[in-house]
């Protein structure tokens, strides 16, 4: 079996990539329609790796890429999509934001335009909370609103994962609020957004906050909680 996968994959400057998905998919005899799969892509400081999943959910995720020795940048994500042959597999690609960026073109750090969707000013601090809409980008240029290089993927390709966006809207949320909600958390901590089961477990239960979400924030926020609560209820069984 080894011997049969192995031609399927070569190393590159530390990475193995497969450069035939579709011949790694007839090995596994499964029909490869790009449009039923996503590639994710989880990068760190130290590691890189691609996984194709399928949108149903009925087979298993199918590795890649890896590397042990490539840290998360542009010039590794450019490495990793010639070696997969990307602009010939066309997929939806997921990750988390970082690897959105990169991927993207986007300059790192703290940057004035840091949003790939819309033209968010991230030093207008007065307006993160009262101002709900941004315009949209419209274009990817790089030297233009924070837009370092050349985009690796079309931006209608990215599909960002949705325990993502819960867990940052709720971070959000909890920046937002003022001590008392949590007067036994320091100004150091609440500003990180660092807690403890049983702080979580006081704000899933505070009726007062709940009542002041609406319409999408308040479905966001009833999601959150439900996974939250399995959370909870995996980790007391654990430890019983």
């Amino acid at each position: 079996m080894y011997e049969d996968l192995v031609k399927f994959f070569k190393m590159e400057r530390d990475l193995v990539a497969c450069t035939d998905i579709d011949g790694l998919m007839q090995i596994f005899t499964i029909n490869h329609n790009p449009l039923d799969w996503r590639l994710f892509i989880n990068s760190s400081k130290l590691s890189l790796k691609a996984v194709l999943l399928q949108n149903g959910k009925t087979l298993p995720s199918i590795p890649v890429g890896h590397s042990v020795h490539n840290k998360e940048s542009y010039e590794n994500m450019k490495i990793l999509m010639e070696a997969i042959n990307y602009d010939k597999l066309k997929g939806q690609i997921c990750g988390d934001l970082k690897v959105i960026a990169l991927l993207l073109g986007l300059q790192q750090g703290f940057t004035k335009y840091c949003c790939f969707f819309c033209e968010w000013d991230s030093r207008t601090r007065s307006l993160h909370y009262p101002r709900k809409e941004w315009a949209p980008r419209k274009f990817l240029e790089p030297g233009i609103m924070n837009e370092e290089n050349q985009p690796l993927v079309e931006l209608c390709k990215i599909s960002l994962p949705s325990i993502h966006l819960k867990l940052d809207l709720t971070k959000n949320s909890l920046k937002a609020m003022n001590q008392e909600t949590f007067p036994r958390v320091s100004e150091t901590k609440l500003k990180k957004v660092i807690f403890i089961c049983p702080q979580i477990r006081d704000l899933i239960k505070e009726e007062y906050f709940d009542k002041l979400l609406q319409g999408g924030e308040k479905v966001v926020w009833d999601s959150f909680k439900f996974v939250v609560k399995g959370f909870l209820r995996n980790r007391r069984a654990q430890n019983s």
